[in-house]
């Protein structure tokens, strides 16, 4: 059919996608490009960050379940809006985070709750808020795309939108860092969030139901109906209920496919800019270029990885059996993320270079994951589908966080603990014993521990309170610990990167093995 007499109007819906996803991902990088920033100013440690990150993948996995369910009962153009509105406002408001966690925490002692610190809880609030809102993207997305794209041209239109995460990963470090060097923390927040209502004017003035699109010509609906097997599913709205989508081992497939998977992403999303300060003492606009050539790997990935299957389809292979081959071969590049810290010490280019392209085969891997559920179920379902999914890669995400933060912080404090007992063997353990047994807290409330928080951390009010007892001692102690911390700080990562590197070749022997071969769902 030729494409130039049908008409391109659905890849105006795809670029409106893409262009969504890459506020989406924008919104919720913020944080992790200040962790650097944020982490020294309120006191934090490597859990309370952690847990600060995975409240967002805990209400994101549990908003993912009903995500899917909102976008196809209030259709896709009202679930996208509303979905956007939500998480525009979420982002917007974490400039905000300690004038919230202060009324919050007044509230859950007026009940007799202990709060956790005000940073925290703020945090912890707009993070929740920014999760419910952008729960809707990929279900709302994957919605559309089914809606203007036959089968043959979903993997690749994925792969398009897809890589607005990639963009939206790119502009971020090129931008936040600067943007509260320049004017402030809160100002990044602000000014990011609020792109999502200029996104809004242009989903509302061009989309509609293909059905009801008045730009669209007959040819070309035509050309996106063309799929006979989906076209009686049209005239079929009952809902299909969860209970029953579980009954097949295609959701199954999909489901531990994004579990073992989505946290990788959500680690390289979140604990990046803590790694190049942990590991080379990089931040604020250090972090820029590094991140950005990271992130702009990742698109060869997403677009590539949309195109990978159609070549063994080209070679006689059946889609989905090509598609499958495709995703062992996207599995197999995470493997180099295993060569990061053993080479990491040569440059740290190595370690952004390698894990690129652990970063660039996750996007080919969701590009295709994410077909996976249109090639397999009716329209109707999708997006109940992989609202599953979502939440299962969303608590796989808490897990890989809580996890991460855990490690961290363990090891931080056997480098902690070395740089005590060197000391004390040095006859300074009055100034240890003195320092590690005040109560210390950031000017925000937030309580600092000396045995998890390394000295180079430190808020500089309570970096300045130590140096008041002996500015001396608490030099050397410094210059003997940060050694000690960082090389400890890298076995973490290297645990960490292991799992990374492994998860999607066992995310693929599980998907393979619960479906090995296509079967099509025509009994909802």
């Amino acid at each position: 059919m030729n494409q130039v007499k049908i008409g391109n109007y659905r890849w105006t819906i795809c670029a409106l996608l893409f262009f969504a996803t890459t506020v989406n991902y924008l919104d919720r990088q913020v944080l992790s490009l200040l962790k650097p920033t944020l982490e020294e100013q309120f006191g934090w440690s490597n859990s309370d960050y952690a847990d600060i990150a995975a409240i967002f993948q805990f209400t994101y996995a549990i908003s993912m379940l009903f995500a899917g369910r909102f976008v196809d009962k209030l259709g896709t153009k009202w679930g996208y809006g509303i979905a956007i509105i939500i998480w525009s406002i979420g982002a917007i408001i974490h400039a905000y985070s300690i004038s919230i966690g202060t009324g919050v925490a007044s509230i859950l002692t007026t009940f007799g709750i202990a709060a956790l610190p005000v940073s925290i809880l703020g945090f912890m609030f707009s993070r929740a808020v920014l999760a419910i809102g952008e729960s809707g993207n990929f279900p709302a997305a994957i919605k559309a795309t089914a809606e203007y794209h036959p089968k043959k041209e979903r993997s690749f239109a994925t792969g398009i939108f897809n890589s607005g995460a990639n963009v939206g990963a790119i502009l971020a470090p090129i931008t936040v860092p600067w943007i509260a060097e320049h004017w402030g923390w809160e100002r990044a927040f602000e000014l990011v969030g609020a792109i999502g209502f200029l996104w809004l004017f242009f989903w509302l003035v061009f989309y509609e139901s293909p059905e009801k699109q008045k730009r669209i010509s007959a040819e070309e609906l035509a050309y996106i109906n063309s799929d006979e097997d989906e076209v009686a599913d049209k005239a079929n709205v009952d809902k299909v209920s969860w209970f029953k989508l579980l009954g097949y081992k295609q959701t199954w497939a999909f489901t531990f496919g994004k579990f073992m998977t989505d946290g990788v992403w959500w680690f390289f999303l979140f604990w990046l800019p803590g790694y190049l300060k942990d590991q080379y003492a990089m931040t604020g606009s250090d972090i820029m270029l590094p991140l950005a050539v990271l992130y702009s790997m990742t698109m060869f990935g997403s677009i590539g990885g949309g195109w990978l299957p159609k070549y063994f389809v080209d070679k006689g292979y059946a889609v989905y059996d090509g598609r499958m081959k495709a995703m062992f071969a996207i599995a197999l590049f995470p493997l180099v993320v295993l060569l990061a810290q053993p080479l990491g010490h040569h440059s740290f280019w190595i370690p952004v270079v390698l894990i690129g392209i652990g970063a660039s085969a996750h996007q080919a891997w969701s590009a295709n994951i994410f077909t996976t559920v249109s090639d397999m179920f009716p329209k109707r379902a999708i997006g109940s589908v992989v609202g599953i999914g979502g939440m299962a890669g969303g608590i796989g995400g808490v897990l890989v966080t809580k996890v991460g933060g855990w490690i961290f912080d363990s090891y931080a404090h056997k480098g902690i603990s070395e740089s005590f007992s060197k000391f004390n063997e040095l006859g300074n353990n009055v100034f240890v014993n003195q320092i590690t047994s005040m109560d210390l807290a950031s000017k925000y409330g937030d309580k600092i521990d000396l045995n998890i928080m390394a000295l180079s951390k430190l808020p500089v009010e309570v970096a300045d309170k130590l140096k008041s007892i002996d500015s001396n001692l608490f030099n050397q102690l410094l210059e003997i610990q940060k050694p000690l911390v960082q090389s400890n700080m890298t076995v973490a990562y290297t645990i960490m990167f292991a799992f990374c590197a492994v998860a999607y070749l066992i995310a693929w022997v599980v998907m393979k093995s619960l479906v090995p071969k296509y079967k099509k769902i025509t009994d909802l």
